[in-house]
């Protein structure tokens, strides 16, 4: 299946900014994360055509995927 994959601010880093991306059908966020290389602790907000998903769930077809890291500061 063909996902749509944007990466906001550090997470985009020595990976890309855009990219439609061909994962296996019923992938998991998690998975999609993994296979990308990106640590899990380094996620701060995953957004799934625009809403928040939790890392078990399952991505379809033309879907859309915004990843942001962590945030901190004071």
């Amino acid at each position: 299946m063909r996902i749509t994959i944007k990466m906001f601010a550090s997470l985009k880093t020595d990976r890309f900014k855009e990219e439609t991306c061909v994962f296996s059908d019923r992938a998991t966020l998690r998975e999609i994360v993994q296979e990308l290389g990106i640590p899990l602790g380094e996620v701060g907000i995953a957004l799934r055509n625009g809403t928040p998903a939790n890392l078990d769930q399952p991505l379809a077809e033309g879907d859309s995927l915004a990843l942001m890291p962590r945030i901190s500061g004071g």
